[in-house]
């Protein structure tokens, strides 16, 4: 399985970035695919995903409003849109996929069950997000 995440870059505060995961081997629309994020001197987050289940969405709350993710399973790739970006935004941004009975069984862990790092299968190598003040 390859995840190849793209689209990172430098941007000025305010302005916008379009990520973009493209997935290899593996069945893209049984697999739930998300964000995550790591920012200088912190754990790696959650950023936003998509439930393979039921297309549901979910978004850190923190980022609602300015994130937006979306998936095209016949090209087997995720997409975040980020706009109004902030500094605070700066980090190396993962995409991961998880087996579509592994999101039915981190349910248990609550609202937050998709931020669990350690229930997602395969991660990307990451890419790369600054913005500048």
């Amino acid at each position: 399985v390859q995840l190849q995440a793209s689209g990172g870059g430098l941007v000025q505060t305010g302005g916008s970035l379009r990520l973009s995961c493209a997935a290899s081997g593996l069945t893209f629309d049984d697999y739930t695919i998300g964000w995550f994020r790591q920012v200088r001197g912190r754990e790696r987050e959650g950023v936003s995903c998509i439930d393979s289940n039921d297309g549901a969405t979910y978004y850190d709350d923190s980022l609602k409003g300015r994130f937006t993710i979306s998936r095209d399973n016949a090209k087997n790739t995720l997409f975040l849109q980020m706009n109004n970006l902030k500094s605070e935004d700066t980090g190396v941004y993962y995409c991961a996929a998880q087996y579509k009975f592994v999101s039915e069984g981190s349910k248990k862990h609550g609202p937050a069950w998709w931020k669990v790092t350690a229930d997602w299968d395969f991660w990307g190598q990451g890419t790369l997000v600054t913005v500048s003040s």
